[in-house]
């Protein structure tokens, strides 16, 4: 379980493919302090396993489905992601419930300035605009954040100076592919209405 507060971005320092998929090397700093084989880290939000420690970096495993399905995929030596720990209990919930499991893609359409920052409007698949309602929380690449406004095939959410600076979502951001998970709750509640949608109902 994550918050979507990203705690720093590493870079990717090797990808050397693997019979399951590939196995990536990201370098890092403060992520790696207490790091332990087997932890969960969200890379650019997806949650991933630790396997092996080298010296300042971490080694995760992407089996075939996780490179097809998320961000993960692109991203070469050099590049740029969002790290995270899991949470611990007793910690504050800053961003909001993110489980690491990303449930599509999206691609960054546009960012336009407004005021000390921007907006960035992302194209999404249905499969996930389904849950994402206007001051909603989503999350972009591992990052909280809050919905600012819907469209039919795309969603807009403001940016502070801070994120753009402290993760990958920068000016540079436009025509990448990002990893989007919605909000738990909706999903939650969308399975608990259902029965009810179709005709059925609590027996």
């Amino acid at each position: 379980m994550f918050t979507g507060l990203v705690e720093e971005m590493g870079t990717v320092r090797e990808r050397v493919p693997s019979a399951a998929g590939a196995r990536m090397v990201i370098a890092c700093d403060l992520v790696r302090d207490g790091l332990a084989v087997g932890d969960s880290v969200a890379v650019n939000g997806a949650c991933l396993t630790v396997v092996d420690l080298p010296d300042g970096a971490f080694a995760v495993d992407c089996v075939e489905e996780t490179l097809r399905r998320t961000s993960v995929g692109d991203r070469e030596p050099g590049d740029r992601v969002n790290l995270e720990r899991a949470m611990r209990v007793g910690d504050r919930l800053g961003g909001h419930i993110v489980q690491g499991h990303v449930d599509g893609t999206g691609t960054v359409r546009e960012i336009r300035p407004e005021g000390d920052g921007v907006l960035m409007s992302i194209a999404a698949p249905d499969a996930v605009l389904r849950y994402v309602v206007e001051k909603g929380s989503i999350t972009v690449d591992g990052v909280s954040l809050t919905v600012a406004s819907r469209e039919a095939d795309a969603f807009t959410i403001a940016l502070i100076p801070h994120t753009m600076a402290a993760t990958t979502l920068g000016p540079d951001a436009v025509g990448r592919r990002v990893n989007l998970e919605a909000d738990v709750l909706a999903k939650y509640v969308e399975a608990l209405v259902r029965p009810h949608l179709d005709g059925g109902g609590a027996s």
